[in-house]
């Protein structure tokens, strides 16, 4: 081994033990400035300074409660308006952020002042920023849990557990056990094909993940509320804007948050092949119900509030329309739940798709004997006395054939509201009709048959016993 290898060997472990002390005085110097915050804090309280210190922090503080208060109840004041910071992000968001970011804001000018100046110790201030931006932290996440998800105890308890996820991240800040804790986790590494991860990037990957998907559907919340309310657009429109929006923005906020955690998204195209050939064999049937149901939503051939039959059995209201199945509330009040592949691809009776007025016959059968002016006066009477019946179109009475016992009349009728039920108004008029003809002497025939017995009756006497 020659001297120049020799030397350059040298200068390699020299410059690494160097670099190994340089980080271990950087650990050793952060730990004893957030540890120092402590010691700072206490030999402060000594100073007759920190009266002033401690007085200007509760200044800030009611400073910021009450413009807080006065900006939320303008804000109230316009909350009709368009323009409303309370109408886009909702009331929630501005009540809970406002007070610790215009106190965080506040204690920042204030502490700037203060060492700029040279008024007095500030480490009751460095105490209380880490703080007042935990508190934005926590009361901000779980304002967006608690709005994009359904209420639940499993979203109590995880609003629970993002609250001490905060405050322990937040201790271990300030303890200085949160270097040492990254560090140790970024040892533990491996390869995930040409993709090297450690411990700490799967968990940096998975909070920005999390909290960017609730973002996303935080915002799909509030884009869906708005759509809701616009009365101009249709409801079967504004149900598949909805959903649109929400997958749109989980898929991008999803591969933003890969994007930024530093992971190649490019190596998910194994998976979506994988994903692809599912959907073709096993997931067949689910793609074809959520294609289907997009179909629907977009050509409003059924909407919420259609009366719809599906089969004989099966004749009732839409009362609800998502991407894989549509329920119709029968006439019985029991719920059917039908995958959207069906409708599509079966004939399907919409009774009120472009017209919700549906007409119905009532026929009745009279003896021949009966004056049929009057008969037919009584039905229509009966028909036009009910409350839902229309009047135009003017229900009608039609004699319609000359039968084996009676004459044949129905009676035609509309309804504009199929939705509150059929059967009612059918008996009700029925029984209408029944009362008048039986109060006007009107007989409504059953049929009679005449049996004829040729060559006598059989003889009855019994054989002579031998």
């Amino acid at each position: 081994m020659n001297a120049t290898t020799v030397n350059a060997a040298a200068a390699t472990a020299a410059g690494a033990a160097t670099n190994a002390s340089a980080t271990i005085k950087e650990n050793i110097n952060q730990k004893e400035s957030f540890a120092s915050l402590f010691v700072d804090l206490w030999r402060d309280f000594q100073d007759p300074g920190f009266l002033w210190q401690l007085l200007a922090l509760l200044l800030c503080l009611l400073l910021a409660w009450g413009l807080s208060r006065y900006w939320l109840r303008q804000e109230y004041a316009r909350a009709s308006a368009d323009h409303g910071l309370l109408r886009a992000f909702g009331t929630g968001s501005l009540k809970r952020l406002a007070f610790p970011l215009l106190s965080l804001l506040l204690i920042l000018i204030v502490r700037k002042i203060f060492r700029y100046w040279d008024l007095g110790p500030v480490s009751l201030m460095d105490l209380a920023v880490p703080l007042l931006l935990s508190m934005a932290l926590v009361r901000t996440a779980i304002y967006v849990v608690h709005h994009a998800f359904a209420p639940s105890s499993l979203l109590a308890t995880s609003e629970r557990l993002i609250a001490t996820c905060i405050w322990i991240g937040l201790a271990l800040h300030l303890t200085g056990l949160s270097t040492p804790l990254i560090e140790m986790l970024q040892q533990v590494s491996f390869n995930v094909g040409k993709q090297h991860l450690d411990l700490w990037t799967m968990l940096t990957g998975l909070v920005t993940v999390v909290v960017t998907v609730l973002v996303a559907l935080w915002v799909s919340g509030i884009i869906e509320t708005r759509l809701a309310a616009r009365e101009s657009i249709d409801a079967s429109m504004r149900v598949v804007l909805s959903r649109l929006v929400k997958a749109v923005l989980s898929v991008i906020a999803l591969l933003l948050s890969l994007s930024i955690v530093g992971i190649d998204i490019t190596a998910l195209s194994v998976f979506s092949g994988a994903l692809a050939v599912g959907l073709g064999f096993g997931l067949q049937k689910i793609a074809s119900n959520y294609v289907s149901g997009f179909i629907i939503l977009l050509d409003r051939s059924i909407r919420i509030g259609n009366v719809v039959a599906v089969d004989p059995l099966t004749t009732g209201v839409v009362t609800q329309i998502t991407a894989r199945y549509t329920v119709v509330r029968t006439l019985t009040g029991t719920e059917v739940i039908i995958p959207n592949e069906y409708l599509v691809s079966n004939i399907v009776r919409n009774e009120s798709f472009t017209d919700s007025r549906v007409r119905f016959v009532l026929t009745v059968q009279v003896a021949y004997g009966t004056d049929l002016d009057i008969a037919m006066r009584l039905m229509g009477e009966a028909a036009r006395a009910h409350k839902r019946v229309l009047s135009e179109p003017e229900p009608q009475v039609l004699l319609m054939a000359f039968a084996d016992s009676g004459i044949n009349l129905d009676l035609c009728y509309w309804i504009a509201d199929p939705e509150n039920g059929t059967g009612s108004i059918r008996s009700a008029i029925n029984l209408a009709v029944w009362r008048a003809f039986r109060e006007h002497g009107i007989q409504i025939p059953f049929p009679q048959r005449e049996v004829r017995l040729l060559g006598g009756l059989p003889s009855t006497v019994a054989p002579p016993v031998d």
